[in-house]
C-alpha cells in the first residue's frame, strides 16, 4: 500500500483565496454608480445651460447703439433713394429727412462715445440687426416694377416709426439729462418727417 494513498488535501486557509482571487476595480464600480452618473448628466445639462444663456446674452444690442446702428442704416438708404424718387414731393421730404439724419448721427456721437460705442465702428452684431439687404432688394423690384416711390415711403414712414419707439425707450430707460435732451428734440424734429411719408400717395402727388 502506498502510505501516502489516503492522504489528506493540503489544508488552504480562506485568507489564502482571496489573496489569489480576482481583485474588483473599485475605480470601475465607482464609475458606474448611479448617483455619479446622474450628478455628471446634470453638471453636463447645467453647463450646457449656462452657454446658452452666455451665448444670448452676448447677443443682446444695446438701444443705443441699436439706434445709431438704424440711423446710420437708414441714411444709407435714404442717400441711396434721392436717385430714384420719381415724386418732387417726396424728394423734398426725402432730401429733408437726409439732412436730419446726418445732423443727428453727428450729434448723437460724442453723447455715445461716453458709453464706449464708437457710431463709425459698430459692432457686427448691431450691424446684422439693422442691414439694409432685404429692403435694398424690395426697393429694387419695387422700382422695376414702376412702384418705387410708393413702397419706398411706406418703408421709410415704419422705419422713422420704429425709430421714434426706440428714441422713447432709450429716453425712459436713461438717466443721463444730456442723452434725454438729445433725444427729445431729435424724437420732435423727427415726428413731422415720419408723418409725411406716411401719408404721402404717389398717385396723387
Amino acid at each position: 500500500m502506498n502510505p501516502n494513498s489516503n492522504q489528506q488535501p493540503a489544508f488552504t486557509p480562506v485568507g489564502y483565496l482571496d489573496q489569489i482571487a480576482p481583485k474588483t476595480n473599485k475605480r470601475m464600480d465607482f464609475l458606474h454608480s448611479r448617483p455619479i452618473i446622474f450628478g455628471g448628466i446634470a453638471i453636463f445639462i447645467i453647463i450646457i445651460a449656462i452657454s446658452v444663456i452666455g451665448s444670448l446674452n452676448n447677443g443682446s444690442i444695446n438701444p443705443a447703439e441699436q439706434l445709431a446702428a438704424r440711423l446710420s442704416a437708414t441714411e444709407a438708404i435714404v442717400s441711396d433713394a434721392n436717385s430714384k424718387i420719381q415724386s418732387n414731393q417726396l424728394l423734398s421730404f426725402n432730401s429733408n429727412l437726409d439732412i436730419y439724419l446726418i445732423n443727428t448721427i453727428r450729434d448723437i456721437k460724442p453723447l455715445l462715445a461716453r458709453y464706449k460705442i464708437n457710431v463709425d465702428k459698430l459692432s457686427a452684431t448691431a450691424k446684422s440687426a439693422e442691414s439694409n439687404t432685404n429692403l435694398v432688394a424690395k426697393l429694387e423690384d419695387a422700382r422695376l416694377n414702376a412702384i418705387y416711390d410708393r413702397t419706398y415711403a411706406r418703408e421709410v414712414s415704419y422705419r422713422l416709426d420704429t425709430t421714434l419707439s426706440l428714441m422713447q425707450q432709450i429716453y425712459s430707460s436713461t438717466n443721463d439729462s444730456s442723452l434725454k435732451s438729445f433725444l427729445e428734440n431729435a424724437y420732435q424734429n423727427l415726428v413731422p418727417t415720419q408723418k409725411q411719408f406716411a401719408d404721402f400717395n404717389a398717385s396723387d402727388s
